[in-house]
C-alpha cells in the first residue's frame, strides 16, 4: 500500500496593509492534508503495553517518490504563503551580507615553521587555505582553493586539514552530500597532486605518526554514522587493506584519534555522555600497540594532556562534579597514581587546559562567566585575565605551538565584535591582532545595551538571561523580543556578537539568550539538573524566563518570539505544547521532536550514544517520561503560535522526517488559523547550506518570518 498525502493550496489573499501585531496576510486558508492511515502498527512502536499509532511513519521513506513530492509541495506552500516577503528576504540577505567583509583573511597562526592563513575573496563562497614558510613576508603557498573544488556541487564541505611532520603532505576530508560522511584524501604539497588513495565514510580528519608515512583515522558505521573504528594507513598502500587498530564495540560510545601537543603520543579516545577512556602510543612507534591509560568506569570522565614526563588529567574522579586537575607519570597512568594539582571547587567549573613550555593556561567558568587563569610551571606567578562585562565570551584559540610565551585568545560580547588577541604571559601585555569589521558605517557599539538579568523558576531556581537591544527603548511591553535557547548535552550558549543580529536589533527587537538547565552555564550540576528524568526543567526554565520578561515589561505575548535548533528545536516543540499562549511566533530549526520513536530506533544515527542524555526508552520509566514531553506525542487540538519549521533532506543528526511528521500532525489537530510553515532544504543537512553566504539566506528566511509578524518589512 502506498501512503501519501495530498496538498491543496486554497485561495490565499494578501492584504495591502498591515495591522498591528498581525501578519499582513488578511485571509488565509491553511493547507489541507488528507492524512494517511497506517495499515499496521510498526513493531517498535509497541512498548510497555502502550500502543502508539504513528499515522505519519511513512514519511521516513527517503527513496519514495511520493515522499519527495510531498516535501516539495510543502516547499511550494511555503513559497506561496511567503511570496509577499520575497523582496524583503532578498533585502535582508543583502543587508546582512553588506556588513561582512568579503575580502578577508584570518590572523595567521604558526605551526612547525609555517604560518597558516585562511582567506576569503569577494564574490566567492568558500575559503582559500594558504601558508608561508618561516615569515609572513615569505611567498604564499596555496594549499586549497575550495571555490574551485566545490564547482559543480550543490553542497561541499572540506575539513580536517592535517599536515605531516615534515610539512610535505596534508590530509583533508570532503563531504558533498551533507551527511557528514567524509572521504579522506592526501595531497602532496611539493607537487600539488592528490594521491590516488582515498578513504571513504570517515570523520574527515586523520593523525600523522612521526614517521611521515603512517596515519590513523576514524571510520563511521555506514548506517548509524557512529564513529566506531580506528584504522592505520601507510602511504602507497591500498586503503581497503588498512589494518583495524581499534573497534569500539559498545554502541553507546564513539571513538577518535589525535596527537598530543607535545607530539610525543598518539591517543585513541572513546567517549559516551558519562564515561571516557584513552589509549596511548609513542608517536615514533606507529606499529606498536596502544596501551589503555585508565580503563573505563561508568561515570568516570577524564581528558589527558602531555607535558614533560607526565600527563595532566582533567577529571571528575571522586565525585568532582565540576572537575579537578590531576597529574601522573607517563609510566603509571592508572587512577590510583593520579595526584591533585587543582582541587574540585563547588562554584567553579574547570573546562580545559592549554599546555605551554613555561605556562599552563586553565579555562574556568564561575557564575556563568568565562575565566582564563595563567600559571607558571615553576609556581612563581599566577593570575587571571581581567574581564569586566557580564555578557562576554573569552576562550583560548589556535595555540598549536608549545615553545612560546604568547597565548592567543578570542573575545567578544553581545555588543563587541569578535577580537583575536595575543597575550604575552611574561609581560602581561596584550595585542589586538584583529577585530571583526562591521561594514556599512552604521554600526556603533555604544548605541546598544547589554546586560544580564535573573529570572526565578517555578522551583525557586535563579535562571540567568543575557540581553541586548538598542539604547533608548521603553520597557512598556510593546517591544518585540526574540528569546533563544538550547539546553542540552551540557552545551553552553555563551553571549556572543552577531552582525547578522543587527537586522533585528535595528528594527526594535530585544534579543535574549536564556541560559537554561541542560547546559553548563552555571556548572556541571546545571547540566545534570536538565537531562534524563529532570529534562523537563529545561522546558520549564525557558517558559519561566518568558514569563519573567513579560512581567518586567520587556515584551508581551503579542510580541514575544522563541527560537531554537536541533535539541533547541525539541525545546521549541515542548514549550509550544506546554505554554503556546506566551508566544506570537516560533522558529524551530532542524528540530528533534519525535523523541520516543527516534530513541527506540537504534538504526538511526546518534541514538544509542544518547541513552545517557535522554534515557533508554526500552526501560519503562524512561519511556513514559520521554513520552510525557516528546513534542510529536503531545500535539493537541488547541491553538498554537505562528510557526516556521526548517529541516534538511540529508540531515544526519535529526532526520528530516521528524519535523515533517510534526508539522503534518500539527496541521491535523491545531485549532487556529496561525501560520504553520515547513521549509526543507533539499540539498543540505543538519548544518544547512555550505557556502559562506548561502547560509545567510536561511537566516534571512527566519528573520523575514519574525519581522513580517511584527509588520516590519522594510
Amino acid at each position: 500500500m502506498k501512503f501519501f498525502a495530498t496538498i491543496t493550496i486554497l485561495s490565499v489573499i494578501f492584504a495591502t496593509s498591515c495591522k498591528k501585531n498581525n501578519s499582513n496576510i488578511s485571509t488565509l486558508q491553511q493547507m489541507k492534508l488528507s492524512p494517511p492511515k497506517a495499515d499496521k502498527i510498526p513493531k517498535h512502536l509497541e512498548k510497555h503495553g502502550d500502543v502508539r499509532i504513528d499515522d505519519y511513519y511513512w514519511l521516513r521513506d527517503r527513496d519514495n517518490e511520493e515522499v519527495i513530492d510531498y516535501l516539495e509541495r510543502e516547499n511550494n506552500y511555503y513559497d506561496t504563503i511567503t511570496q509577499h516577503t520575497d523582496t524583503f528576504k532578498k533585502d535582508l540577505f543583502q543587508e546582512m551580507k553588506s556588513r561582512i567583509k568579503e575580502d578577508d583573511e584570518s590572523v595567521p597562526y604558526k605551526l612547525n615553521g609555517y604560518f597558516y592563513i585562511t582567506r576569503y575573496e569577494k564574490g566567492k563562497d568558500y575559503p582559500i587555505y594558504t601558508r608561508k614558510k618561516g615569515s609572513l613576508d615569505a611567498p604564499e603557498e596555496l594549499l586549497f582553493d575550495v571555490n574551485k573544488m566545490a564547482a559543480g556541487h550543490s553542497y561541499y564541505q572540506l575539513r580536517g586539514l592535517s599536515v605531516s611532520p615534515n610539512n610535505k603532505l596534508v590530509t583533508f576530508g570532503v563531504d558533498t552530500v551533507s551527511r557528514r560522511k567524509y572521504t579522506i584524501y592526501i595531497k602532496n604539497l611539493e607537487t600539488g597532486k592528490i594521491l590516488k588513495e582515498s578513504i571513504p565514510v570517515t570523520t574527515g580528519s586523520a593523525t600523522w605518526a612521526n614517521d611521515n608515512k603512517t596515519l590513523f583515522y576514524t571510520r563511521k558505521d555506514e548506517e548509524t554514522l557512529r564513529a566506531d573504528k580506528i584504522y592505520k594507513h601507510t602511504l602507497g598502500s591500498n586503503p581497503e587493506k588498512d589494518p583495524l587498530i581499534y573497534h569500539e564495540k559498545d554502541e553507546t560510545f564513539g571513538t577518535f584519534v589525535y596527537k598530543t601537543k607535545s607530539k610525543k603520543y598518539l591517543v585513541i579516545g572513546s567517549y559516551s555522555t558519562l564515561t571516557t577512556e584513552y589509549r596511548i602510543l609513542l608517536a615514533h612507534n606507529p606499529n606498536g600497540e596502544f596501551k589503555v591509560f585508565q580503563p573505563r568506569e561508568r561515570g568516570l570522565e577524564y581528558n589527558i594532556s602531555h607535558f614533560g614526563d607526565a600527563f595532566y588529567v582533567l577529571t571528575n574522579k571522586d565525585k568532582a562534579t565540576n572537575f579537578k586537575l590531576m597529574k601522573t607519570s607517563e609510566t603509571k597512568t592508572k587512577k590510583e597514581n593520579w595526584k591533585e594539582v587543582i582541587p574540585h571547587r563547588e562554584d567553579v567549573l574547570l573546562e580545559g587546559i592549554e599546555i605551554f613550555k613555561d605556562f599552563m593556561v586553565v579555562s574556568e567558568r564561575q557564575n556563568g562567566l568565562n575565566k582564563i587563569h595563567i600559571r607558571r610551571w615553576d609556581g612563581s606567578n599566577e593570575y587571571y585575565l581581567p574581564f569586566s562585562s557580564e555578557t562576554y565570551t573569552a576562550y583560548p584559540s589556535q595555540n598549536p605551538e608549545f615553545d612560546t610565551n604568547v597565548l592567543r585568545y578570542r573575545y567578544n560580547s553581545l555588543t563587541t565584535p569578535a577580537s583575536v588577541i595575543d597575550f604575552n604571559m611574561d609581560t602581561q601585555e596584550k595585542t589586538i591582532l584583529k577585530e571583526t569589521e562591521v561594514l556599512g558605517g552604521k554600526f556603533d557599539k555604544n548605541n546598544y545595551e547589554e546586560k544580564r538579568i535573573w529570572a526565578t523558576g517555578r522551583d525557586g531556581t535563579k535562571i540567568p538571561v543575557s540581553l541586548v537591544y538598542r539604547k533608548g527603548i521603553k520597557l512598556d511591553g510593546t517591544n518585540p523580543l526574540l528569546q533563544y535557547g538550547y539546553g542540552s548535552y551540557g552545551s553552553t550558549i555563551d553571549p556572543y556578537f552577531s552582525s547578522v543580529r543587527l537586522s533585528l536589533l535595528d528594527r526594535g527587537f530585544i534579543y535574549a539568550i536564556a541560559h537554561i538547565r541542560g547546559g553548563e552555564y552555571l556548572g556541571r550540576q546545571w547540566y545534570e539538573n536538565g537531562k534524563l528524568l529532570k529534562k523537563k526543567n529545561t522546558f520549564y526554565d525557558f517558559i519561566d524566563v518568558s514569563k519573567h520578561l513579560i512581567k518586567e515589561n520587556y515584551t508581551s505575548p503579542e510580541h514575544l518570539y522563541a527560537m531554537g535548533g536541533s535539541a533547541g528545536g525539541l525545546l521549541m516543540g515542548a514549550v509550544v505544547n506546554m505554554a503556546p499562549e506566551l508566544y506570537h511566533g516560533v522558529v524551530a530549526a532542524v528540530p528533534f521532536v519525535d523523541v520516543v520513536t527516534t530513541m527506540l530506533d537504534d538504526s538511526i544515527p546518534l541514538t544509542t550514544g544518547e541513552y545517557d542524555e535522554w534515557g533508554n526508552p526500552n526501560e519503562k520509566e524512561y519511556y513514559f517520561y520521554m513520552k510525557s514531553y516528546s513534542p510529536y506525542d503531545n500535539v493537541e487540538a488547541k491553538t498554537y503560535p505562528n510557526m516556521l519549521v526548517t529541516t534538511g533532506l540529508h540531515d544526519s543528526q535529526v532526520q528530516y522526517w521528524e519535523p515533517a511528521k510534526w508539522v503534518a500532525k500539527l496541521r491535523e489537530l491545531k485549532k487556529d488559523k496561525n501560520l504553520l510553515l515547513l521549509h526543507i532544504n533539499m540539498e543540505a543537512g543538519h548544518g544547512g547550506a555550505s557556502g559562506r553566504f548561502e547560509a545567510l539566506k536561511e537566516v534571512a528566511r527566519e528573520y523575514a518570518f519574525l519581522l513580517d509578524l511584527e509588520g516590519k518589512t522594510e
